[in-house]
């Protein structure tokens, strides 16, 4: 059986996979990385999962970002499919848009840096977001938020800031507010004057983000070993069992 591939879909040259496509690497998973604004495929072919990064975008910002309803129509697909399927940040926000929950921009508190990610109760024993444990620090950066959940969603997590923060479509669909590829060395590329703007420190968020650093790694690192988990499985499922003597 040939290796699973994910397929990654990039929203923004800023917000690349970083450290979650070597963990996927490490996982005996291949990537296909497809960049939002050289076009996107018509389907998923026969990728066993995918991944939505995210952007300076709302999921509907048809105008700034042509691509954008085709990537809607691989998240439905894939919600279809029940997929194993990540969405970061934006990615999150199209999987909740496109399922029928609501996403609004510039609204609610501002999340930047280190954010203590805690897990509910249907979190705490879901494959993937139960990772995070008790709860574990997790890179934040938006200022758009998804104001309600679609009907069918089940909340995995919240902040003390924001209630929606990771959530689940089905067996395998995930979406989530905060960045498990990112981590506090991502910072240092961040716009000081955009923090100064929201009242944050920039140096301050990346001397917490570095303390942080550890725990947020290995929750982080376990949670893209589950999510790898969840590929070899739907996979393995989708290989039709070959009879012995067949054909014989």
């Amino acid at each position: 059986m040939s290796s699973p591939t994910v397929m990654i879909v990039i929203n923004s040259d800023q917000s690349g996979p970083r450290r979650l496509a070597e963990w996927l690497e490490d996982e005996g998973i291949e990537t296909r990385v497809v960049r939002g604004k050289d076009g996107l495929p018509e389907d998923l072919g026969d990728s066993a999962g995918l991944i939505m990064l995210g952007g300076g975008l709302m999921p509907n910002d048809d105008a700034a970002a042509p691509w954008l309803p085709a990537e809607r129509a691989l998240a439905t697909q894939a919600i279809d499919l029940d997929l194993p399927t990540l969405g970061i940040c934006l990615g999150g926000q199209l999987l909740a848009h496109v399922a029928g929950g609501r996403v609004a921009a510039k609204t609610g508190p501002v999340e930047r840096g280190a954010t203590q990610i805690t897990p509910t109760f249907d979190g705490a024993i879901d494959p993937v977001i139960a990772a995070l444990g008790e709860g574990s620090p997790m890179i934040e950066n938006h200022e758009d938020m998804i104001t309600e959940l679609p009907p069918d969603a089940v909340l995995l997590a919240s902040s003390d800031a924001i209630a929606n923060q990771a959530f689940r479509l089905g067996n395998n669909v995930r979406g989530v507010q905060f960045h498990p590829e990112a981590s506090a060395e991502n910072l240092a590329a961040w716009d000081d004057a955009a923090m100064r703007e929201d009242g944050l420190d920039l140096t301050e968020l990346i001397h917490l983000a570095q303390q942080a650093d550890p725990a947020n790694t290995a929750a982080a690192r376990d949670m893209v070993a589950a999510f790898a988990a969840s590929v070899r499985r739907f996979q393995a499922a989708s290989v039709p069992a070959t009879t012995p003597g067949a054909g014989a």
